[in-house]
């Protein structure tokens, strides 16, 4: 059985995971709005692969015999200053994921539970890709700037990107 401090880091963590796929649907969205079907095909598919993380540690919570807890997840923003902005707020959304991953797997090795920590590992190997591939995306528009044929040309490449 896990302990209370666990169970409800698991379920904060959960509700951070359905928010992150709220995040990115929203993404997806003004993306489209704007032309970028590329890169609104991305995020509507990293939306989904966010929520399978929620789902990942619903599972978890429920075959550990704990309670688990959806709750109310505040609304996302819908306004963005342009693509560039949707993937540096993207990544900056990524780097406090893994933050809060981190502190999930201190408290789980702290508490000697060494199979939630293990559980976790999944996470802390997936915060990694996830960093590293909104970074890339970051690096591209940086060197592009503001250029319409070059952010032509990134919505077309994020489009082929591959969502695990």
């Amino acid at each position: 059985m896990l302990s209370t401090k666990i169970v409800d880091m698991l379920n904060a963590q959960m509700n951070l995971e359905f928010y992150s796929s709220n995040l990115y649907l929203q993404m997806s969205a003004w993306c489209t709005y704007h032309g970028f079907e590329g890169a609104a095909k991305f995020l509507h598919q990293h939306a989904d692969e966010e929520l399978q993380h929620m789902r990942k540690l619903f599972t978890y919570l429920n075959e550990t015999g704990s309670t688990t807890r959806l709750e109310k997840i505040n609304a996302v923003p819908h306004e963005f200053n342009g693509l560039k902005d949707v993937f540096e707020l993207a990544y900056q959304h990524e780097k406090h994921i893994t933050a809060k991953i981190n502190e999930l797997v201190s408290a789980t090795f702290d508490e000697k539970d060494y199979s939630t920590f293990n559980f976790l590992q999944w996470y802390v190997a997936e915060q990694h890709q996830e960093e590293t591939l909104f970074n890339s995306f970051l690096d591209k528009l940086n060197l592009l700037g503001t250029d319409q044929r070059g952010l032509y040309h990134f919505d077309k490449d994020a489009s082929s990107t591959n969502v695990k």
